[in-house]
């Protein structure tokens, strides 16, 4: 087993797949390989199942989940995604996950409970003032997964409420969920536009094909 650190902090190669090191050992989030390196048990992210490890495995540069930060994370559905930021900011993080769907919720929980730093609430993102309440003082990064053609503007909602100053964002675009019958190129490039007309400086982006078709995926400052 060859493991090898990447340029992010908490995020590891073993024989060229992205992994994370497991926060509760012995516990699979959905189905993904564990691996043992001397004592350590790591968790293979799979780049067909989750969009930022598609960013990575596409040649992401910029990728700001670090060991404690404040996640708000739009659209956390069962925990895929989530459950690797969970590795990352270990247990002096927070990742407060909003997810509209009460079924897909149902199947985060018990992941959840045993990792302790994953706050699901059950709240429909494009209205930001039903959960303020609970959110307590701003975070460091908002990450936006939401298949709605207005996911930019709940994006950039959440930012201003949430959002520390200079805090980053990440938006994973699904172009055929903004607009069917346009070329994703010109909806990346609307994409962009509409960000630095609201002041949000763009880091990095890169499409996410083949591991999700239509995709790209920005990561900018706030």
């Amino acid at each position: 087993m060859k493991l090898k650190e990447t340029k992010f902090e908490g995020v590891f190669k073993i024989n060229g797949k992205i992994a994370t090191i497991n926060l509760t050992p012995g516990e699979r989030v959905y189905g993904e390989e564990l691996i043992q390196i001397k004592g350590i048990e790591y968790r293979i992210w799979d780049p067909w199942r989750s969009k930022p490890s598609a960013a990575i495995k596409k040649g992401l540069k910029v990728f700001p989940v670090k060991k404690g930060i404040k996640v708000l994370y739009l659209g956390i559905a069962s925990g895929t995604t989530s459950s690797h930021f969970s590795d990352i900011l270990g247990k002096n993080g927070i990742i407060y996950g909003i997810e509209i769907s009460e079924r897909v919720l149902r199947e985060l929980i018990p992941h959840a409970e045993k990792r302790g730093n994953i706050i699901p609430i059950l709240a429909d993102a494009r209205m930001p003032e039903k959960y303020e309440n609970l959110i307590f003082g701003k975070v460091d990064l908002v990450y936006c997964d939401v298949a709605d053609p207005q996911e930019v503007e709940i994006f950039m909602r959440n930012c201003k409420k949430f959002l520390k100053k200079n805090g980053y964002g990440m938006i994973a675009i699904k172009s055929r969920s903004i607009d069917v019958l346009k070329k994703p190129e010109e909806i990346y490039k609307e994409v962009k536009k509409k960000l630095e007309e609201n002041k949000f400086e763009i880091l990095d982006f890169v499409k996410l094909d083949p591991f999700e078709k239509d995709h790209g995926f920005f990561v900018v400052q706030g």
